[in-house]
């Protein structure tokens, strides 16, 4: 056993949250080590499933404009596709993530040690190390940033070949020509529409009626509709009763309805856990919740005040962008720093085909805070870029206050949506009146062109919002095209 050394703050993992909470404390103090258990420096969770996938998800969507744009062109796949071969430039990516992150790190002066973590005390940490090393730590302050896991669930095997969870279904060797996914979740839907776009036929089953249910009901009635004229049917609002290999060549999938699907692959996306198991929170004074997620505070802290959690570890919405704001926040509230506004203003990325991204709040929030909203709403089809582009099926909205004045919040999906909401957020930042998409110019043609029509949409109800406001409850629902 080593001498303990003392350090002013000890990070746990090294994916999005840990990183930025490393390099943020490493602005105001000298004294911060990074401890991440895998040989990758960056989060397994990015290494395993989201730079895999996204990676995926863009050669299918290469492949789709391709057919799309060569009429004649007919896509199809051998029974013997390989996935691997439609991941070519994984590796490239993947060494050029790492070699930013570790040259990231080692600019701001963070020493990164690899081994599994555990408490001793809620100061003290050891550090298994390779051929049975152990490193004791000892931290003023210290962040938990291990993220999670798929969950394993009691009455599915989850096999890894037949059966499969987010962390194993790239792992399989040849393209299925059906895939059963169970789950409503961002995962779920991702996966689904991505091999859906590769030609698989996919079913999309979940207990609640609507996949991603959370969002503004005009995103997931557009995504439904969109998804089941791509290779996709959703069956919502139905409970399992179990899943089973048969030992041959499907995966028997049923319901407790009677209804029975059979398919060559299945992908389970219930849920995913905090990766805490090693950890002994208890020995910190820490105990999960019944989630099994970490409590925290506004401020990312624990129950005790120099332990915080960030990101997955926490729950919804798990995102790498709030992970990494998490992160910096934390650090900067043990630093006494003040970490600025707009923490109620991160985008929201969702990378199914088509994408999805929202920013501020919806309809119903602003209608529920206000007594009314204004919406304004632009499909792709309606600039020149959406058919340019081929993405007519695209759907921009825009939440005004109830005066139809103040910009509340942005709703998108279709082409380039996680690109487009940026332009949303720096007009939400600044409090910008919905004249500003009014007065400027956008280049032509763009998609961007979207938030001028939905702008002019709200301008155009100005004269009616006064009876809202004094007793008509309901927003606004033009559907015409306001020109200037």
């Amino acid at each position: 056993m080593s001498e303990l050394e003392c350090y002013e703050f000890i990070v746990i993992g090294s994916g999005p949250a840990g990183q930025k909470a490393a390099i943020q404390a490493s602005k105001k103090s000298d004294s911060v080590v990074m401890i991440e258990r895998e040989r990758e420096i960056g989060g397994a969770c990015v290494y395993r499933g989201t730079i895999p996938s996204k990676t995926l998800r863009e050669n299918a969507l290469q492949l789709c404009r391709t057919k799309d744009h060569m009429d004649a062109m007919s896509l199809h796949f051998r029974e013997d596709q390989q996935v691997a071969s439609l991941m070519g430039s994984l590796e490239q990516v993947l060494d050029a993530h790492d070699a930013y992150i570790v040259d990231q790190l080692e600019r701001n002066n963070v020493p990164v040690l690899h081994g599994r973590a555990k408490f001793l005390d809620e100061h003290t940490i050891e550090v298994a190390r390779l051929r049975g090393k152990k490193t004791l730590l000892r931290g003023q302050t210290i962040i938990i940033a291990t993220g999670s896991r798929p969950r394993d669930p009691d009455t599915i095997n989850v096999d890894h070949e037949h059966i499969l969870d987010s962390d194993s279904i790239l792992s399989m060797l040849y393209l299925p020509r059906s895939l059963t996914v169970l789950g409503g979740g961002v995962i779920a839907c991702e996966y689904a529409t991505i091999f859906a776009t590769l030609g698989v036929k996919v079913t999309l089953i979940d207990r609640y009626p609507k996949p991603l249910g959370f969002l503004d009901p005009d995103l997931t009635d557009a995504f439904i509709e969109d998804i089941s004229r791509h290779n996709v049917e959703f069956v919502g609002g139905v409970e399992l009763e179990s899943v089973t290999w048969d030992g041959f060549s499907q995966v028997v999938t049923r319901l407790t309805d009677g209804r029975t699907f059979k398919s060559d692959k299945l992908l389970f996306a219930l849920g995913r856990v905090a990766n805490v198991d090693d950890l002994d929170l208890h020995q910190a004074g820490l105990q999960l919740s019944p989630n099994f997620q970490i409590p925290v505070n506004e401020h990312c802290q624990t129950v005790v005040p120099h332990i915080y959690a960030v990101g997955d570890v926490i729950g919804p919405p798990a995102l790498a962008s709030c992970s990494q704001e998490q992160g910096r926040r934390a650090s900067c509230h043990a630093l006494g720093m003040d970490p600025g506004e707009g923490f109620d203003l991160i985008p929201m990325g969702i990378y199914t085909i088509p994408e999805m991204s929202t920013i501020g709040m919806t309809e119903a929030e602003v209608i529920e805070q206000q007594g009314a909203a204004v919406v304004g709403r632009a499909k792709f089809g309606e600039v020149a870029r959406g058919h340019i582009s081929r993405s007519q099926n695209g759907l921009l909205k825009m939440v005004a206050d109830a005066r139809g004045e103040k910009l509340k919040g942005v709703q998108i999906l279709g082409a380039g949506a996680t690109e487009l909401i940026h332009i949303g957020q720096m007009a939400l930042l600044g409090r910008q009146d919905i004249d500003v998409f009014i007065n400027n110019i956008f280049n032509f043609p763009t998609l961007a062109e979207a938030y001028r029509v939905a702008a002019l949409q709200i301008a155009g109800q100005r004269k009616q919002a006064l009876p809202v406001l004094t007793g008509r409850r309901k927003p606004f629902r033009h559907s015409l095209y306001f020109t200037n």
